[in-house]
């Protein structure tokens, strides 16, 4: 999960428009929803992004996993569909709609046809409003949970991110799977779901973005009839998660030839000042094929097939992270390669060359990164989650131009803790000390 989350912080960062400016406009409905869209009109299609803020952090004590239960119930019937009548009605519209939960996020994601909209946000609008929760779906997607946490248990990966997030942040939700516990799932019920929807869809916590071919008049009807009826508030917020690691190494014993690396340190929000520094520093130390931490632990002495390092600016909590996986007999060098890289960087900060080389490749490959609508309307309700202003497209490149190599090696100074780092290992590592 937690590098699914950072992928999508990536797509956030990197993702950009063929063309040179993206005219976003703010479109307020009569209900009082802000949504921002860009129309295009060429494809009679519009891509739909909803987020609701809060994600399955706001599960109910005790009731872990609720949300994202309910989340994977939300297509399984609605109003007077079942399950399968449900689906061959958006099969029947040619239209497209996914749910998925975060910790931070439930996202709602819908793609229609012009000539078939109004049918398919009315289906649509059922999901989100008139959600059935039937007993036998419920059993049917709770067995799928459960074979989920049944795989996580066996996967080093899963274990890893799982133990990480345990030493992150203890009790706060961050802390454990957003999938909940064999017991915690197996005891929700289908009032459950019920609380659970109200808990996190609710009108004080919607993003919206729209892409394609609806002018802003229309589509302020649209978001109007398709989250209309929902309740004003949903639960309180959840707490900042205040971060807990220390330095230091974490090992779960866990069979087989290789182990599984992940480790962090204290991060920064994405509205920090020092933000785009930090991204570029990461780029150079983790974040690509030529990084210094490729180079030293994967080129010099083949100690991993790959290591990546990413910052992870979730809602309530910041870290800068990193992953590989190596041979048990090399992960002890492998970590102590990765300190010291760590540490030379906040000593020494880049060159020049590797800063220009960074912001060639960041510039450069930020318009190949858009392909459709679809692509767009989540990179706009991102920004909009993240408090990112509507020129951040257009202005992101410039931004990232604008760093010095002083600003890189302050920085540096400033956040890189290599005696912070917890290592969070899965296997059975030799000669690596606790």
């Amino acid at each position: 999960m937690i590098r699914l989350i950072a992928a999508l912080v990536l797509a956030v960062g990197l993702a950009a428009p063929a063309r040179a400016v993206v005219e976003i406009a703010e479109v307020t409905s009569p209900g009082g929803l802000t949504a921002w869209l860009v129309e295009n009109h060429e494809i009679p299609f519009v891509a739909l992004e909803i987020r609701f803020a809060g994600g399955a952090s706001l599960d109910a004590p005790g009731k872990r996993g609720a949300i994202h239960l309910m989340t994977g119930l939300l297509e399984e019937g609605a109003g007077s569909l079942d399950a399968q009548g449900f689906a061959e009605a958006a099969e029947a519209l040619a239209a497209e709609f996914r749910f998925d939960v975060g910790d931070d996020l439930l996202s709602v994601s819908a793609r229609m046809l012009t000539e078939n909209r109004d049918s398919a946000v009315a289906l649509l609008r059922a999901a989100l409003i008139e959600p059935r929760f039937d007993n036998d779906a419920l059993e049917r997607v709770r067995g799928q949970v459960f074979s989920i946490i049944d795989a996580d248990s066996r996967d080093s990966d899963a274990i890893a991110t799982e133990s990480f997030g345990r030493a992150a942040w203890g009790d706060h939700p961050y802390g454990s799977s957003l999938n909940g516990t064999r017991e915690s799932v197996a005891a929700l019920t289908q009032n459950d779901m019920f609380e659970a929807k109200s808990r996190v869809m609710a009108r004080d916590r919607i993003r919206i973005a729209a892409v394609g071919d609806i002018t802003p008049e229309a589509l302020g009807a649209l978001i109007d009839t398709l989250l209309g009826g929902l309740p004003e508030t949903g639960a309180p917020m959840p707490p900042r998660a205040e971060l807990g690691l220390t330095g230091g190494v974490t090992v779960i014993d866990f069979a087989g030839p290789q182990s599984i690396v992940l480790f962090g340190q204290a991060g920064l929000p994405i509205t920090d000042p020092d933000y785009f520094a930090a991204y570029l520093i990461d780029h150079m130390m983790g974040g690509s094929i030529s990084s210094r931490l490729m180079a030293e632990v994967r080129e010099k002495r083949g100690l991993s097939y790959g290591i990546s390092s990413f910052l992870m600016p979730r809602d309530r909590s910041e870290t800068w992270q990193g992953y590989f996986a190596s041979a048990n007999e090399k992960v002890a060098e492998a970590i102590a390669v990765t300190r010291a890289e760590w540490a030379r960087m906040a000593r020494e900060g880049a060159d020049e060359a590797e800063l220009a080389a960074a912001k060639t490749y960041l510039t450069g490959a930020y318009p190949l990164r858009f392909d459709g609508n679809g692509r767009i309307a989540s990179i706009l309700v991102g920004m909009q989650h993240q408090g990112l202003p509507r020129d951040y497209i257009n202005t992101r490149n410039a931004r990232v131009e604008a760093v010095t190599m002083e600003d890189i090696r302050r920085v540096a100074a400033r956040l890189l803790n290599a005696d912070g780092l917890r290592f969070v290992v899965v296997g059975q590592p030799v000669g690596l000390a606790q």
